[in-house]
């Protein structure tokens, strides 16, 4: 009887790397790496994990995040977003495994009106996201079994993320001023995993055809949008219901007010068109998406 198909998961100790780690547990052996276990700025290193570890399926959680440093680093936001994914789908591709790989927004430049579709022509605004950009296109020049994720506002209950930080951020202090003219749709790492588990599992039943009828690049973020100001006051009215916290007073700025080395695209929206439409996969709403995250740190809390 066979184990199942035997599964690579890097970058396994950030938020997406652990809710993969749950999605994809009972689907067949996971080697699970992260960064005190290979350098994804070493390309000899990377080659040498994928063959050592030998995987049918390849999650590749990891990327450099820091969106402000990175306007600073942008040797190694290429090196680890752009290079590393190039190597993990030329291993994938030698070895016929089916390679998942998450990208972002940040591709895009906001000035769009209506959400941003995956024919859309991205123009970065920053390092982060033209380094995120190249890697989309080096795993795309492969080419082979690969999937591209691209999401938005990604947090969860675990790691570093928005929710977290104006968690902590509230308890410490009386106002906070958030930006509230940029627009996108939070996603949680939760729901990132699920549907990464979803279509991989679909993919190795053979549901959705040969690689050249699914392989390719996907908008996949919860439904809905919502300003990072109204993200914000959604997250303290629940953590004041469940957690009993403070709700600090939230001031709403304009992205010109808050300014940071990286640029930020005012509209972050993607249409989940394509997704829907290939796999028949819906994402729930961020609201109700955001009320699984506060019920699960409510858990937590006790």
């Amino acid at each position: 009887m066979s184990e199942g198909p035997r599964v690579l998961i890097v970058g396994s100790a950030g938020q997406l790397g652990c809710e993969l780690q749950k999605s994809f547990a009972g689907f067949g052996p996971i080697v699970a790496v992260d960064r005190e276990s290979v350098d994804l700025a070493d390309a000899a290193q990377t080659r040498a994990l994928v063959r050592r570890a030998a995987p049918d399926v390849i999650l590749n959680a990891a990327a450099y995040t820091a969106v402000d440093r990175a306007e600073a680093e942008a040797g190694l936001a290429n090196l680890i977003n752009a290079q590393a994914p190039r190597v993990l789908a030329e291993e994938a591709q030698a070895r016929g495994a089916i390679f998942v790989h998450y990208s972002t927004d940040y591709v895009f430049d906001g000035g769009k009106r209506d959400p941003w579709l995956e024919t859309d022509t991205p123009n970065p605004l920053n390092v982060y996201g033209s380094s995120k950009l190249a890697g989309e296109q080096a795993i795309a020049a492969v080419g082979g079994k690969f999937l591209i994720f691209r999401t938005s506002w990604v947090y969860g209950p675990h790691g570093k993320n928005f929710l977290l930080t104006m968690l902590r951020l509230g308890q410490q202090r009386e106002r906070l001023s958030i930006v509230d003219d940029q627009y996108g749709a939070p996603t949680t790492a939760i729901d990132l995993a699920r549907v990464t588990h979803s279509v991989v599992q679909g993919i190795v039943a053979n549901r959705f055809g040969e690689p050249r009828q699914w392989a390719g690049l996907y908008h996949t973020t919860n439904g809905g949008a919502v300003s990072w100001c109204g993200f914000a006051k959604a997250i303290f009215a629940r953590a004041h219901e469940l957690l009993g916290t403070k709700v600090p007073a939230l001031d709403p700025i304009a992205t010109k007010d808050y300014p940071t080395p990286a640029k930020r695209p005012r509209n972050s929206i993607l249409s989940n068109a394509k997704l829907r439409e290939r796999f028949g996969i819906r994402l729930p709403e961020w609201e109700d998406a955001l009320e699984e995250v506060m019920q699960i740190l409510s858990k937590m809390a006790k």
